[in-house]
């Protein structure tokens, strides 16, 4: 089987939609119709990486995941073969939030994610498959991760080197959450793909070499890390709002000879109150949905890589 493996980073705006406009049923919201759509015609299974609470960028309307209504739990439990949550991070910013992470900060909040998912939506509805925030993940973060259940966490891959010490070597301020608590394991990778702004990115304890990746790259194989008991795998191949939908194909296609490809989306591009709406955000994940089932991929949830 070819297997797809689609999710959403940054998912919380929804779920604070379905608690204030108490819709009558949980497919009567857009976002979540959107999703129940491409399921019914693609096969398409999504995993919504969480943040815990709403970030103040946006304003000082507070609402976190212990908010989130449990009116529709029965429906989330239902769905939960196809429609899973897990851990994404606090809240949007900073950038690179666990990168430094302490084993307590990182166990502390995945519980939290993880107790909140089990009561508004079931704890079926649970995903041990892990994407963090901005990808890299302390040792102390990654061991906390596996004690927490954590089957496989998203990594980074890449030529590695150290940090010069010259912070306009980084983008975005990102030499100063390089530098906050570093642990030792806290470096410096070229990374490839569309964002050029960020070619030059920090990683953590969750990063691949370029050989290690080539053996599982376009194919279902993981890294596992004896010493955290976690298996690791770079599973993002294409990010959906990085790319106009006339190239989704063309972009896809490289792909299309394997037997694995990773997509993934951020929920914000969805709303056209953001600062950088896609409104053709659904007609993306559609594209994307078919392009791949008419290659001969079926969706899959991310632990399914494993077995």
């Amino acid at each position: 089987m070819k297997k797809a493996y689609f999710y959403i980073d940054d998912t919380l705006w929804v779920l604070r939609d379905l608690t204030r406009q108490k819709p009558a049923q949980l497919f009567d919201n857009p976002f979540m119709d959107m999703l129940k759509q491409a399921h019914d015609r693609y096969g398409l299974k999504v995993q919504l990486n969480l943040f815990y609470r709403t970030d103040s960028f946006y304003g000082y309307d507070e609402f976190c995941l212990a908010d989130v209504t449990d009116a529709y739990k029965a429906e989330f439990s239902a769905n939960a073969d196809w429609l899973k949550f897990a851990f994404h991070a606090m809240e949007e910013f900073p950038d690179y939030p666990h990168v430094n992470a302490t084993y307590e900060d990182t166990k502390l909040l995945f519980s939290r994610i993880e107790k909140e998912v089990f009561r508004f939506a079931g704890e079926q509805s649970f995903s041990y498959t892990v994407c963090p925030h901005w990808l890299p993940m302390s040792k102390a973060g990654v061991r906390a991760l596996a004690d927490c259940g954590a089957k496989m966490v998203d990594c980074t891959w890449g030529d590695v080197s150290d940090y010069d010490g010259n912070p306009d070597s980084l983008p975005y301020g990102h030499a100063l959450r390089l530098l906050n608590n570093r642990q030792p394991e806290t470096k410096v990778f070229t990374r490839g793909g569309r964002d050029v702004a960020i070619s030059r990115s920090v990683c953590g304890y969750n990063h691949l070499s370029p050989a290690e990746n080539d053996l599982i790259y376009k194919n279902s194989g993981t890294v596992y890390n004896e010493e955290c008991g976690i298996y690791f795998k770079v599973y993002n191949s294409i990010c959906l709002n990085t790319i106009p939908y006339d190239e989704i194909a063309s972009d896809i296609a490289p792909f299309l000879d394997g037997e694995y490809i990773g997509i993934c989306d951020h929920e914000q591009y969805f709303y056209s109150d953001y600062l950088a709406y896609q409104p053709d955000y659904d007609k993306k994940i559609y594209k994307m949905c078919e392009v791949l089932t008419e290659n001969g991929f079926e969706f899959i949830e991310g632990a399914q890589i494993l077995y």
